[in-house]
């Protein structure tokens, strides 16, 4: 098992071995016809050197994989003096029976070849003429320096002695090593303990466990590349469960017919069984990983494929991906037909998405494919399927990625997403659809078009989104014309009060981006007396010099809106501790208000500062702030790194309104609704519930000193409707969600994986009784967007009733 494997391997210099999982030989003096060093090179990078590192090669010429975990590889000098030591690299992993393995060790400062990418890196500088290498189990130092001392140290599985080495096997070391020439066992992998007559000089030939050379690619001629197919079957590797029961274990001659492949990023290739068994839980497709090197196959190929299977687990909280690593790869014929694909369509997925672990791990469950969607998913990774006139229900990302439903009748949204409404109701059908194509242009969509035709590909799984469709044929897009919306105008004796994210918006933005969110405050929300802002960072963004204040960010914002037909706005915002609020490191970020001093005053009162917590004052006129602009009890652990509210007190029409802004913990941390442990755990939601509290207890203040008293509370809440954080922000009826007065398929402002919902919010307290809201769709459900959030907007009807 591996998780957050890196998928790029550097190249190194390296060493190469052959191995067996059968018994280790009690020593060398006795001929070992598994576990041997196939091949030594000390001259890599010096001069008149093609390779830039030395080496050592180890194979297995056995039948089954061998285990190296807490074995190493072990160099002594071929003269060594009294103060010599041997010099230790560890080794992890196992060597696939036939097959080869290799350790890089330190590079010089000449040739021009890298080594195939390395099984394990070591720092050893060999010597190029003379030296003693030997497989050892174990990765505590030897001590002997005598040929006759190593070979009664029965930690030694194989050693190799070259040049004038005094530690060897048998009547010499291997001759002839040199800047330009290793030492290499035969083809055979003959031990006969006798380094002198079982290796000679040739070229270096570094092959590593996917059977890369320095030259690259793999072949048939490659050890251990089986012409006729083994006995293990792909659905065999896939099994019944997440996991595949042959997870850690080596594979040979898996016969299968190439149906993709991937040239980049986690290079590799899928290959299908073409005489699937009658089980639907075991899947018929895998992923071949092919490293750093680009597939030697072709769509198409049938294929032989021998490796070790692993579970490559993207994340600690994800799924796996089943895989045969370190492959080699015979290719038997080319063009044949590909299976048919499975057809996924709403009639195909369940209603239910994954069964419950408890909050534990489902990967030892038992699938069931024709009860829960993520199962269904699972029984298909690897396999083709085909998917038609999919609604898109995510835009385009900058990723070149777009998520549809299957499902297209559940929860539909009035703009054509898909809703999110509860914790325990998922949308099964959604999917995230990417090209294996790179010749042909992504289509960009926005939510509500149509991937039209037929889209075909193989069921691929990644740590962001989950199950996906890597399609080999893309459908045609059909804009369906979504448009932005523009929301109506307030009235005269409406306030208007709006809340945007501007996602991290600071002075060395682009102007484009300044002009975009500009324009969506003076037209699409038509200019709104107040605004809310979230996401404003210091002047230099992510530079961390001191920097804490935003005028210059302001200005150029306010300065934007004006250009775009709006107000002059003034502002008013809390300047941060340095460091201290969370967010982009450097940024500084912070809640902001922009007024239309044309429309609105602004109560200013002195003493507002980053450590200072505002308080409710009672007044015979009813309440006002101790500070304005204030925070809400920003010494609470509730805000430790995290976004304080910024509350302020204003005035329209001469009646005082009170307007919290705020921006809770993020839900970076959460387990992912398609993850292993199930169901997920939402461990940020801890922080989000502290801080809507205090929050609550704030708004309970101002009502407790004036029960009529006007309080807006918005922003950026990273959270639900029907969440924890919702309850503890609305306990005993001080604020009332607004969100939830929309009718249901408009409940939402922000787009995530393909699932419409809402973390934005504008709640009001029981002063305000008449009130006009929206949701301004103009960012979340298109590709091209200035922010990912959509802004919300409260109109209030302000008269003379407190």
């Amino acid at each position: 098992m591996r998780i957050s494997r890196s998928r790029s391997v550097l190249l190194a210099g390296a060493v190469a071995v052959t191995l067996s999982a059968t018994a280790l030989p009690a020593a060398f003096a006795a001929p070992s016809s598994t576990a041997v060093i196939s091949e030594v090179y000390g001259g890599g990078g010096n001069s008149g050197a093609t390779l830039t590192r030395d080496f050592v090669e180890l194979a297995n010429s056995g039948s089954a994989a061998y285990d190296l975990s807490g074995f190493s590889v072990q160099y002594l000098p071929g003269a060594p003096s009294a103060g010599s030591s041997w010099q230790v690299s560890a080794l992890t992993g196992s060597v696939a029976p036939g097959g080869r393995y290799l350790v890089a060790q330190a590079a010089g400062t000449g040739g021009t070849v890298a080594l195939p990418a390395p099984d394990v890196t070591g720092t050893v500088a060999m010597s190029a003429a003379s030296g003693t290498v030997a497989l050892v189990s174990g990765t505590t130092p030897l001590t002997c320096k005598t040929a006759s001392d190593c070979a009664a140290d029965t930690r030694v599985v194989d050693l190799v002695g070259y040049g004038s080495a005094v530690v060897r096997e048998g009547s010499g070391p291997a001759a002839g090593a040199s800047a330009t020439a290793s030492v290499a066992r035969a083809a055979s992998l003959a031990d006969t303990d006798d380094n002198a007559a079982d290796l000679t000089a040739a070229a270096p030939t570094p092959v590593n466990a996917a059977g890369e050379t320095a030259g690259g690619g793999e072949g048939p001629g490659d050890p251990g590349n089986p012409t006729e197919p083994g006995t293990v079957r792909v659905h065999d590797i896939q099994g019944t469960t997440r996991v595949s029961p042959f997870d850690g274990k080596a594979v040979t001659g898996v016969p299968g017919v190439v149906t993709a492949v991937r040239t980049t990023g986690s290079r590799g290739f899928w290959i299908q069984d073409t005489a699937p068994d009658a089980d639907p839980r075991t899947g018929e497709g895998v992923f071949v990983y092919t490293g750093s090197t680009a597939p030697a196959v072709a769509v198409g190929d049938s294929v032989l494929v021998s490796g070790t299977v692993d579970e490559y687990y993207p994340s600690a909280t994800t799924q796996s991906i089943t895989e045969i690593t370190s492959p080699r790869t015979t290719v038997l014929s080319s063009g044949n037909a590909l299976p048919a694909p499975v057809v996924l369509d709403a009639a195909a997925v369940p209603a239910a998405y994954v069964p419950s672990a408890g909050g534990g791990s489902i990967d030892a469950l038992p699938l069931e494919p024709s009860t829960y969607a993520l199962d269904l998913y699972e029984s298909l990774e690897g396999t083709r399927v085909q998917i038609a006139d999919t609604r898109v229900t995510g835009a385009t990302t900058a990723y070149d990625e777009i998520w549809v439903t299957v499902e297209p009748k559940q929860n539909p949204t009035r703009r054509g997403g898909t809703l999110y409404s509860s914790y325990t109701d998922q949308n099964t059908g959604r999917i995230k659809v990417m090209s294996l194509d790179t010749t042909r242009p992504f289509p960009v969509g926005n939510v509500g078009d149509v991937l039209a035709g037929t889209t075909t590909g193989v069921i691929d799984y990644a740590s962001f989104g989950g199950y996906n469709l890597q399609a080999t044929e893309l459908g045609t897009l059909t804009d369906h014309h979504l448009r932005r919306e523009v929301t109506r105008g307030q009235k005269g004796g409406e306030l208007a009060v709006a809340t945007y994210n501007v996602e991290n918006l600071d002075a060395l933005d682009e102007q484009a981006k300044f002009d975009t969110l500009a324009e969506g405050v003076a037209v699409n929300l038509s200019s709104p007396d107040i605004v809310s802002l979230e996401e404003i960072q210091d002047d230099n963004g992510a530079v961390s010099d001191g920097t804490v204040g935003s005028e210059a960010t302001l200005k150029r914002f306010t300065d934007a809106i004006v250009a775009a037909g709006g107000p002059r706005y003034s502002w008013r915002y809390v300047a941060p501790q340095d460091g201290q609020d969370g967010g982009e490191p450097g940024g500084n970020i912070r809640n902001v208000f922009l007024f239309n001093p044309h429309r609105v005053s602004f109560v200013d009162r002195a003493g507002g500062d980053a450590t200072t917590a505002v308080a409710a004052v009672r007044t015979r006129k009813g309440v006002t702030l101790s500070v304005s602009p204030g925070r809400i009890n920003p010494a609470s652990a509730a805000w430790d790194d995290s976004r304080k509210p910024l509350v302020g007190e204003f005035r329209f029409h001469g009646k005082p309104v009170f307007v919290i802004g705020n921006h809770f913990a993020s839900k970076g941390g959460d387990q992912p609704l398609h993850g292993r442990y199930q169901e997920p755990s939402r461990s940020s939601e801890t922080k989000r519930v502290q801080q809507a509290a205090e929050v609550n207890t704030f708004v309970k203040s101002l009502l407790a000193a004036d029960k009529s008293a006007r309080v807006v509370t918005l922003g950026d809440l990273n959270d639900f409707a029907f969440s924890p954080t919702m309850s503890a922000l609305t306990a005993g009826k001080a604020l009332k969600p607004l969100i939830t007065t929309l009718p249901a398929n408009e409940q939402y402002s922000y787009v995530y994986e393909g699932n419409s919902q809402t973390l934005d919010h504008i709640l009001t307290s029981p002063g305000i009784r008449r009130f006009d809201y929206d949701v301004v769709h103009i960012n979340a459900e298109f590709a091209d967007q200035a922010s990912d959030h959509d802004p919300q907007i409260v109109r209030i009807k302000v008269d003379g009733r407190r």
